[in-house]
């Protein structure tokens, strides 16, 4: 089979594809053939940190069809559609370090490889009506924004949601806060981004590239009173302005990272708005299934920019870099 490792050091120049010998299952476990990939901003900082191992096959999210199954197996059969989880121990549940401990693309080889050896707990069914490639958008971008405002923030219809950017985990969640009823606030560098996000149901769009003090515009929008969640993707750099654009008590769920990891801040605007933080990573089997459940009811599709081969996978990750995606980028096994 074939596989993309980074073999000895750092950076997508240093992405290879490679041969390998075929998996062969031993009891409990299953081979997935992998037919498609999609890219995280996880996947990209993974491949590109002076500190992470090597050799490395990059990439948690994928979906395909089981090839092989070993004795004992029963939660799947050959010919199944499936895509393996996130987190390969975390099934249900809070989170423990033992249910985070195994992350595929992390602490475990990836997924961009054609055959993947998986536990057979570790990979769920994938929506009905679905493809390999659409499968392939939700182990991580998904169920991450699922978490962050469904399990945890408990959305309801009739709230306010501000997205940040138009990535896949914000689209997701753009798309879920409509199923939910939720009046959806929409930022972005891009006007043209925003005019798509506006086509799947954002209400309100906020360039903040023209409007740096995007909270203010929140707060405008909403009479003064503020949204009721934030999907903050954009970690110190904009954690400030989440925190100005919330209500009193309102929820903001720390996802991302893009904006970098430290930044002064004013600690009284936190217990001053009453806020809700909380730290979403990813989910467990449990969440995804409830998410299956709910792409199904809604007819919700995802929305996938760009797709490439595997041979060109360090084009993909150069776009992954660009940040000039909306939704997300597939590679094609």
């Amino acid at each position: 089979m074939r596989a993309v490792v980074l073999e000895s050091a750092y950076g997508i120049d240093n992405l290879k594809v490679i041969e390998k010998p075929d998996p062969t299952p031993g009891p409990g476990q299953i081979v997935v053939d992998i037919t498609a990939a999609t890219l995280n901003y996880r996947d990209l900082a993974t491949v590109m940190a002076p500190s992470g191992r090597t050799p490395f096959v990059p990439c948690s999210d994928g979906a395909g069809v089981v090839s092989a199954i070993g004795d004992g197996v029963t939660r799947v059969k050959v010919g199944d559609h499936v895509a393996p989880l996130f987190f390969q121990n975390w099934f249900a549940g809070d989170p423990t370090p033992q249910g985070l401990g195994a992350a595929l693309g992390g602490t475990l080889d990836g997924v961009l490889q054609q055959k993947v050896l998986l536990s057979e707990q570790g990979v769920t069914r994938v929506p009905a009506g679905y493809s390999d490639e659409e499968a392939a958008t939700l182990p991580c971008a998904a169920l991450t924004a699922w978490r962050g405002l469904v399990i945890e923030g408990k959305v309801k219809s009739g709230d306010v949601v501000v997205v940040q950017g138009t990535g896949g985990v914000s689209i997701f969640a753009l798309q879920f806060a409509k199923a939910a009823g939720a009046i959806v606030i929409a930022t972005s560098s891009s006007d043209e981004k925003l005019e798509r996000a506006k086509a799947l149901g954002a209400d309100h769009l906020i360039n903040y590239r023209s409007t740096p003090d995007w909270a203010k515009e929140v707060r405008r929008n909403t009479d003064g009173r503020g949204a009721d969640h934030v999907i903050e993707v954009g970690g110190a750099g904009t954690f400030e302005q989440s925190l100005r654009a919330i209500r009193l008590g309102g929820k903001i769920a720390v996802i991302g990272i893009l904006g970098g990891f430290v930044k002064d801040l004013n600690v009284a605007t936190i217990f001053a708005s009453n806020a809700y933080i909380h730290g979403v990573t990813v989910g467990s089997r449990e969440h995804f299934e409830s998410m299956t459940r709910a792409i199904e009811a809604n007819g919700i599709k995802p929305v996938i920019d760009k797709r490439f081969s595997l041979d060109q996978s360090r084009d993909a990750f150069e776009s992954m870099k660009a940040g000039a995606h909306f939704g997300k980028i597939v590679l094609r096994l």
